[in-house]
């Protein structure tokens, strides 16, 4: 019996330790390096946790310069290069989510919601897929826990003229 427990014990301990998943070492796999989280441009912070839950403000694309990636959809910027500005915010949100997590990622259990503003033309109604670009890197990085509940909406304008802009709130551990 004594044996029984042991081997169930480490049964279920093995799965579990499988089922985690390296957020650092997923990131190193993608060719990512995460800068150091901006600094708010204006009166707030980047993010509040509250509980188990991290609300991260609204974030921007950066480039690989530290500069923003503006442009409008369905105006001179295609939804490809959108979906690459959205997949760069989400660079700038982990980076943030970095800081909040006391530098350990491993702590994130969920990313749960994910609000989604694209800068487009009025008649411009693809936003969802401008915004695969950021989900499709969440679910890399973290695998099920990724996956998350989203908006994705058109804006006529964003600040600085940003192709978009992400806010997300986070469980973790």
């Amino acid at each position: 019996m004594k044996y029984a427990m042991f081997f169930f014990l480490l049964f279920f301990s093995g799965v579990n330790l499988l089922a985690q998943s390296d957020p650092e070492s997923k990131l190193k796999e993608l060719g990512i390096t995460l800068p150091e989280m901006s600094k708010p441009v204006a009166n707030y912070v980047k993010y509040v946790q509250t509980g188990k839950l991290i609300y991260l403000s609204g974030h921007g694309p950066k480039n690989s310069k530290g500069d923003d990636i503006t442009g409008k959809v369905g105006e001179g910027t295609s939804i490809e290069q959108g979906y690459d500005a959205a997949r760069a915010c989400g660079i700038q949100l982990l980076a943030t989510l970095k800081d909040a997590t006391g530098g350990d990622l491993k702590k994130v259990k969920r990313i749960v919601k994910v609000f989604g503003m694209v800068n487009c033309t009025t008649g411009f109604t693809d936003q969802p897929k401008v915004m695969n670009g950021f989900s499709d890197l969440m679910v890399a990085v973290f695998g099920e826990k990724g996956k998350h509940a989203r908006s994705a909406v058109g804006m006529i304008a964003l600040p600085n003229n940003i192709v978009v802009e992400i806010e997300m709130i986070v469980e973790v551990e």
